[in-house]
């Protein structure tokens, strides 16, 4: 099997530029939703856990369903698929801004929104660049891509902020929905034309594709580490900002809101850097020594964060750890699963280890408001998030990186 060949005529330039300005928009959005908690939930009357399970709903709803999206996608092309997330997205978006009970709030957000990320995200996108970009250069390109998803975080959380700050949060959700809808005709420019599963890639069903991956023993470490990862960057994203004005009546410097802005601003802007870099070290390094190192240094920031006193540059350098580590596992994690099987069900299997990402996101986003409800702190949730980065650090290792040599026909 050759899958070093680009397949269907999209340049690389082609691909780098309107991939990354996918998932710069739906990235980016989404990362600026932990600045809605304290507004949405004061307005309505609403509990932090009703707030924290619509967004775990959402990551848990795209965890479910990205595989299927990922078969769709390798099976009939992204196009279409990229379209419907777009349209999903906006409508998500519109109904979180009119829904003025939880059901309604919880549908627009978590399942609309949920669905649209598996159609608009990593999974999708590398799905692409798999099939158009050389094996040589795949995890450098992934890299750049997971980049340009970090640059969105940056650019997106001061616009976010500023949008709620001048109109309020269900006009800001509503100029967001408009936002989401540039995502359809940037859907035209990564259009794989006359796109068919080619043939060179291999005879292999997807349902002997599933049974392969699930019975190796290196992807089922790569998927228990990638729940660690959903935990705590969902954990952190939805709940540092509360977090923060929790402890400003001991902490006062930090309770102003543009120290979580600017924490989350700063997590987007140093993941550019983490995710570049992580692709050019994936090219050069084992991939899997990589992926433990950043998930036992997440756990040290974390300690360090916890142990150091609270105030704005603490939390600023925290956040810059972060950033630094923050999505980096994403090239590393999905080089592997490339390197392994090949580029014929990436998308699929991406996804399908992308679960495991999202069981952990809605855990993290669903305990730190449950926690926090029952306990009135969310020091357990970081405790939990300490542990699971020493356990992703652990089963990392072991991960083999070798490609699976298939006998003909099997």
């Amino acid at each position: 099997m050759n899958d070093s060949t680009p397949q269907f005529a999209l340049s690389m330039k082609q691909v780098l530029i309107f991939g990354g300005l996918m998932v710069t928009l739906s990235m980016g959005i989404r990362h600026g939703f932990g600045l809605f908690n304290l507004p949405i939930t004061s307005a309505n009357g609403w509990g932090r856990e009703t707030f924290a399970l619509t967004i775990a709903l959402q990551n848990l709803i795209w965890g479910v369903f990205q595989p299927i999206t990922g078969a769709l996608a390798d099976r009939f092309g992204a196009f279409k698929i990229l379209i419907a997330g777009g349209i999903l997205y906006a409508l998500g978006l519109a109904g979180m801004a009119v829904s003025t009970d939880i059901m309604n709030f919880t549908i627009a957000g978590g399942f609309l929104i949920g669905l649209a990320q598996t159609a608009t995200t990593y999974s999708v996108v590398y799905g692409i660049l798999g099939r158009n970009v050389p094996a040589d250069k795949r995890v450098w390109a992934m890299g750049i891509t997971a980049a340009a998803g970090s640059f969105g975080q940056f650019l997106m959380i001061p616009a976010e902020q500023g949008l709620l700050s001048a109109f309020g949060a269900e006009d800001a959700l509503l100029l967001l929905a408009l936002m989401a809808s540039l995502m359809i005709p940037t859907a035209f420019m990564l259009r794989e034309k006359n796109f068919v599963q080619n043939g060179n890639l291999g005879d292999q069903t997807i349902k002997q594709a599933l049974k392969e991956a699930i019975g190796n023993p290196s992807f089922r470490l790569l998927t228990l580490g990638y729940f660690v990862c959903g935990f705590q960057v969902v954990f952190i994203a939805v709940h540092l900002a509360p977090y923060l004005k929790d402890l400003s009546s001991i902490y006062p410097a930090v309770g102003a809101p543009v120290v979580a802005t600017t924490a989350l601003a700063l997590i987007g802007l140093f993941n550019i850097f983490g995710t570049f870099g992580a692709g050019i070290l994936g090219q050069r390094f084992p991939k899997r020594y990589i992926l433990s190192g950043i998930y036992l240094s997440r756990s040290i920031a974390i300690i360090g964060f916890l142990l150091l006193p609270l105030s704005p540059m603490t939390t600023y350098i925290f956040a810059a750890i972060m950033g630094v580590l923050w999505l980096s596992t994403i090239p590393l994690t999905n080089g592997i699963v490339a390197q392994i099987f090949g580029v014929k069900y990436l998308t699929m299997l991406s996804g399908l280890v992308f679960f495991s990402h999202q069981l952990g996101s809605f855990c993290g986003a669903f305990l730190g408001g449950y926690l926090f409800d029952r306990t009135g702190s969310y020091l357990i949730v970081w405790e939990i998030a300490i542990a699971l980065g020493a356990f992703a650090f652990l089963v990392n290792l072991p991960v083999k990186e070798r490609a699976i040599v298939r006998t003909a026909n099997a």
